[in-house]
């Protein structure tokens, strides 16, 4: 706890020092959706604005809280990103107390930077952390979107539960058709994605390691295959699986390729949380 407490104290001494600065990355998504309303072009503003480089039709989903004036807006902002980072850590220390601890330490940095600058980064990994707790659909549309955005979230797939992947291929397809749908646009948005420049080395994007907590916490052993003691097991089986496929194949080469498709499209369906069809 302790420990908790001297990373909280730094962080909260950083953000109090910057004081005004702060929040120029929550201040371009307040400013795109204000600029889009008066039918401005919030890709290339006027002002001291960065540019909104994410979907267009992802303004809207920014418009109720850019409506409030920016001193109200980014307190909200901000307070939401603490809150939920306070709600994060304390599930996770209940559990396993020195590891959150040191965990909240390697991320001091990049926790620090996206509630130094409002990134929305620090959100999309609280919706990568809510997905794992979520129904099926809201959890992939959570993943969704967070993918949508940053794309680095789509290597969380693999973490969500079965159906709620199935549903994040769904929700991830119906963002690219209406990006589709929207192509003069999003053609522009990319010009202004790409039109930064050289960027330094994001490594506030590390934020993002926060959300394999739920799913690391919750599995008592889930890099097993890593111990050394466990490698003589998983030679001996897949020793024994080679054997099995070559004796299968000696004997009946084409019922052996229907078998060995009809299981991967077993597994395929369980990994995605689709019934099984005989």
């Amino acid at each position: 706890m302790a420990l908790l407490i001297l990373v909280g104290g730094v962080i909260g001494a950083g953000m109090i020092a910057r004081g005004d600065p702060a929040g120029a990355d929550a201040r371009a998504y307040w400013a795109a959706v204000r600029i889009w309303l008066n039918g401005g072009d919030p890709y290339h503003p006027t002002g001291p604005f960065m540019p909104y480089v994410y979907a267009p039709w992802m303004l809207p989903l920014f418009a109720p809280w850019a409506l409030l004036p920016w001193d109200v807006a980014w307190f909200v902002w901000r307070g939401s990103a603490i809150l939920l980072l306070f709600w994060s850590v304390e599930w996770a220390y209940r559990r396993r107390p020195l590891a959150t601890a040191i965990v909240v330490l390697l991320l001091a940095f990049p926790i620090g930077a996206n509630l130094d600058t409002g990134n929305i980064t620090l959100f999309l990994a609280f919706a990568l952390w809510g997905a794992q707790f979520a129904g099926p659909r809201f959890a992939g549309l959570l993943w969704g979107l967070a993918t949508w955005m940053k794309w680095v979230p789509a290597l969380y797939w693999v973490v969500l539960a079965p159906r709620a992947r199935a549903w994040g291929l769904i929700w991830l397809a119906l963002a690219g058709l209406i990006s589709l749908a929207t192509l003069p646009l999003t053609i522009v948005q990319l010009q202004a994605l790409f039109g930064f420049g050289e960027r330094p080395l994001r490594l506030d994007y590390l934020v993002l390691l926060w959300s394999v907590v739920p799913w690391w916490w919750r599995h008592p052993d889930p890099l097993w295959f890593l111990r050394p003691s466990r490698w003589p097991e998983i030679a001996a089986s897949l020793r024994d699986a080679v054997a099995t496929a070559q004796q299968r194949w000696s004997k009946d080469p084409r019922g052996s390729i229907r078998s060995a498709q009809r299981r991967v499209r077993v597994q395929l369906r369980e990994f995605l949380g689709l019934e099984a069809q005989g």
